[in-house]
This record gives C-alpha cells, sequence and structure tokens, in this order.
C-alpha cells in the first residue's frame, strides 16, 4: 500500500524526487529527510517554478512570439519585488565589452571612494 502511495504522489510531481532529495542534503543542517517533506518540497518547488514562468510569460516580449524567454524571466527577477531574490541567479543579459567597461567603472569609483575616505578621516583628526 506504500508502495502505492509513493507512486502516485511521484505522478503528481513532475521533478524528480531523487534530485530534490540530494540538494536538500547537502545543507549541513538536514540530517534526515522526512518523505512527506520531500514531496511537499518538490511540489512547492515546481509550484514556484510554474508561478516565476507563467508571470515572465505575461509581463514579457515573449508573449509576442507565443514563446517564453532568458530575458522575460530576468526581467520579472529584475522588476518584481516578489523575485528580486532571483536577480544574481537570472542576471540580465549584457555583451561582456559592456561588462568589462562596467567593472573598469566600478574599480575607478572604488578607489575614488576610497580616497574620499581617507580626507574624511584627516579631516577628522583636524577637528579633534
Amino acid at each position: 500500500a506504500e508502495m502505492a502511495a509513493r507512486l502516485s504522489e511521484n505522478r503528481l510531481v513532475s521533478l524528480p524526487l531523487s534530485r530534490i532529495r540530494v540538494i536538500m542534503k547537502s545543507s549541513p543542517e538536514v540530517s534526515s529527510i522526512n518523505q512527506d517533506a520531500l514531496f511537499l518540497t518538490a511540489k512547492a518547488t515546481e509550484l514556484f517554478v510554474q508561478y516565476l514562468a507563467s508571470y515572465s510569460y505575461k509581463h514579457g516580449r515573449g508573449k509576442e512570439k507565443n514563446a517564453l524567454t532568458y530575458s522575460d524571466l530576468s526581467h520579472t527577477a529584475e522588476e518584481c519585488e516578489t523575485f528580486q531574490f532571483l536577480a544574481d541567479i537570472l542576471p540580465k543579459k549584457i555583451l561582456a565589452s559592456k561588462y568589462l567597461k562596467m567593472l573598469e567603472k566600478e574599480k575607478r569609483d572604488g578607489e575614488v571612494r576610497e580616497e574620499d575616505e581617507e580626507e574624511e578621516e584627516e579631516d577628522e583628526d583636524a577637528v579633534g
């Protein structure tokens, strides 16, 4: 009976439970995984991915082409507060040359900020 219940549970979830178990066990705080917890985590993950995909499709440009695109997903991660925690995982695609320019600018800005901080410290010494 338990085996039959597991088989019917598996049909309710598209994601492979064995992979979900591996991911859950990769957390050092997790020592054992209850079968119900595994199933519910898999189902919740599946529903979340469906929600992300449908939201991105409805609010993206892919609808014009009848397709969900990566840029639709990254736009959702950037613009929708609910999905902003995914911004690092779904970054906007940019050209490598543009990225290198951004890094160079950050480096220059960082150097400028460090100089400003040193000047502020000197000013504090002069006042005190």
